[in-house]
């Protein structure tokens, strides 16, 4: 499944922890973040993940940023996502 988190970040701290994110450091297992889009100013990020479950990304989110963002993780509706 395809989970999108939305990341609005409290803390600059976050971009540094955030790279572990990117590189997939502690991940689970089968987990695997495939796009990030920051906002040019910082504040938000939003990410696009490969999954087994949106529960399993948002542990490991919460737990990989702490409280230096919030984190709003959804599954997509794969048949509802248009492709450009």
């Amino acid at each position: 499944m395809y989970v999108v988190v939305h990341h609005q970040i409290k803390d600059r701290e976050a971009f540094v922890r955030g790279q572990k994110l990117i590189n997939g450091e502690g991940a689970p297992t089968v987990t695997r973040a495939l796009q990030f889009y920051p906002s040019s100013d910082g504040s938000t990020v939003t990410c696009l993940w490969e999954a087994n479950s949106v529960a399993a990304v948002q542990q490991y989110v919460d737990e990989t940023l702490g409280r230096t963002s919030q984190n709003i993780c959804y599954e997509v509706d794969a048949g509802q996502a248009a492709r450009a």
